[in-house]
């Protein structure tokens, strides 16, 4: 990280007050998916680090896709916009359908009724599918926006979430 990362560097100021995902954008969810996305949102405006570069915070973030790009629009707390940031989802793509293949058979294994060791065998590869996609983000991210590793995994969780197609 080019800008450092450590929580304990980052002010006060420095975190997002609200997250908001571009509902016009989203289709009818999952229970578990659904489920995902609030604990996301509410991890994220109880505790996170967030810094842009060039501008004071604390900030407001509304994440969309437009065609094929992951959209961050970075905002003041008075929602006047800062910067508006728009990255290929390509880099995301083959992580995020990982993402989606292992939780379903999360969702599956716990449904069925599967022994304790193999629920943990299928989370194990769920969170490392899911540490991969938040260090690519924060890599995609760096020299633009400061996050630590609890927010870019939360990040990460709402990214997947809109990438859920009809």
């Amino acid at each position: 990280m080019g800008l450092g990362g450590d929580p304990g560097t980052f002010r006060p100021d420095e975190r997002l007050v609200d997250v908001r995902l571009d509902e016009t954008t989203l289709v009818r969810r999952k229970p578990e998916v659904e489920h995902e996305r609030a604990v996301a949102i509410f991890d994220l405006i109880e505790e996170n680090c967030f810094r842009l570069k060039g501008a004071r915070g604390p900030y407001v973030l509304h994440l969309s896709l437009e065609d094929d790009r992951l959209v961050l629009d970075v905002r003041a707390e008075n929602d006047d916009p800062l910067h508006r940031f728009m990255f290929s989802t390509k880099p995301f793509r083959r992580i995020v359908k990982d993402y989606f293949m292992v939780c379903e058979s999360y969702y599956g294994a716990i449904r069925s009724g599967a022994s304790p060791s193999r629920i943990e065998s299928i989370d194990m590869g769920r969170r490392g599918l899911h540490n991969e996609g938040s260090a690519l983000l924060r890599e995609r991210l760096d020299g633009k926006i400061e996050i630590d590793h609890d927010t870019a995994r939360r990040l990460f969780t709402l990214i997947c979430v809109l990438h859920i197609k009809a």
